[in-house]
């Protein structure tokens, strides 16, 4: 029987390669390895409170709203203090972003600065919080550009820039998805021994999907390329594509993502005509890099539409973008609707 692999091993022989072979892929610094090990125990701390629910009285929504208008759940505000607190006293850090956060959030001069960025959504799928179903921490890490005091221009980085990107998802079993630029891998908690146990490495995605997510109430609302893209995998066998497709939605992008990464698929959060001055609903620094790059490392595609989302420059901490990605022969055959249209 082979030896069980914590993400502490893990991360730590990922750092060795660095020791070993100059550059070396996948190989991580020191204070990168830290860092990992520091969120993935805010994670836990954060699986905890949504396992109690009820019982922790952390159901149902707070007073307040997020920067972007929205009502905020208990758990929000909850796991956004978690992540604060966990990172911003090991040193690691220089700065961190939230979702649920207008600004930055620079470490308090009392800890020492560290040389990488941490961006965070919290508690994705917050509709789903007093339902029971899957919700999740989405996380990507940046390098901080050289210079003096840290600023917002900082994060404005495009996605092929990350270090480290992943996400925890909260359902039946708690389960970390990481990558550091060298495949994706799976790991899911050991509850008795209180660690991530690695269950699954070079993740990858099947090229080729009979399965699509995506919000069909917002139909009426699509561009004409999601439109047409939609209604053929609706006809199915009789239809131009040939094939029958099931749709799947959860209305979680944590949990959604996660099922492609498992099984193939592709996710679709198109812009629509509900608010046309905005280029998609989802926030491109705290969801689209961190699940666009972990879906490219594990062989998908992930694209506005039209470009890649990787490539996208910022030029807002809470930018939207419209997002495609999953089975990466089904994504170009969504965009290329988009190519027509052009």
């Amino acid at each position: 029987m082979s030896p069980k692999i914590s993400l502490t091993r893990y991360l730590i022989e990922k750092q060795r390669g660095r020791q070993d072979v100059a550059d070396a892929p996948g190989a991580i610094p020191p204070q990168l390895r830290l860092l990992l090990e520091v969120v993935a125990r805010a994670c836990k701390s954060i699986s905890l409170a949504v396992t109690k629910g009820a019982l922790g009285g952390v159901l149902g929504a707070a007073d307040s709203e997020n920067v972007q208008g929205e009502i905020q759940k208990k758990l929000d505000i909850i796991a956004n203090e978690v992540l604060i607190e966990a990172n911003e006293w090991g040193g690691h850090l220089a700065a961190m972003a939230s979702e649920e956060m207008e600004g930055i959030y620079v470490v308090p001069n009392r800890y020492p600065q560290g040389e990488y960025l941490l961006m965070f959504d919290p508690l994705d799928g917050s509709s789903n919080i007093d339902v029971n179903v899957s919700i999740g921490t989405i996380f990507s890490v940046l390098l901080k550009p050289e210079g003096a005091a840290v600023s917002e221009q900082d994060f404005l980085q495009a996605g092929h820039q990350q270090v480290a990107a992943g996400y925890c998802i909260y359902g039946p079993q708690t389960t970390l998805v990481l990558t550091v630029g060298d495949g994706v891998a799976m790991f899911t908690l050991d509850r008795e021994q209180g660690s991530f146990i690695l269950t699954q490495e070079n993740v990858q995605i099947p090229p080729d999907t009979q399965e699509f997510a995506i919000n069909m109430s917002n139909m009426r609302h699509w561009a004409p390329p999601v439109k047409r893209y939609i209604a053929e995998c609706l006809e199915g066998a009789d239809g131009p594509r040939g094939k029958n497709f099931n749709m799947r939605w959860i209305a979680s992008m944590v949990a959604d993502v996660h099922r492609i990464l498992t099984r193939g698929g592709v996710f679709m959060y198109p812009w629509d005509q509900r608010e046309p001055g905005k280029p998609g609903k989802l926030r491109l620094m705290y969801e689209a890099n961190p699940m666009g790059w972990l879906v490219e490392q594990a062989g998908g595609a992930a694209s506005t539409g039209t470009e890649r989302i990787l490539d996208i420059q910022p030029t807002q901490l809470h930018q939207r973008v419209s997002v495609v990605l999953g089975s990466r022969n089904e994504v170009a055959h969504m965009t290329s609707y988009y190519e027509r249209e052009a």
